[in-house]
């Protein structure tokens, strides 16, 4: 849904590679906000790895 609303919006970049393509290309504001596309996919899926076992119910090993 991100997809459909972001891309024709404002030209949204959901692919971390992709956005530093274009940050390096555009310099100056784009590669100070760089940041947040490489951190947020990771911090996200390092909280789903713990949430979702605890939600699950599924013990670690």
């Amino acid at each position: 849904m991100i997809r459909l609303i972001g891309i024709p919006a404002n030209n949204l970049s959901v692919n971390p590679a992709r956005s530093t393509g274009r940050a390096v290309f555009a310099g100056g504001w784009a590669i100070e906000q760089l940041w947040l596309s490489w951190v947020a996919p990771i911090v996200g899926a390092a909280l789903a790895g713990i949430v979702y076992p605890a939600i699950a119910g599924r013990a670690k090993d």
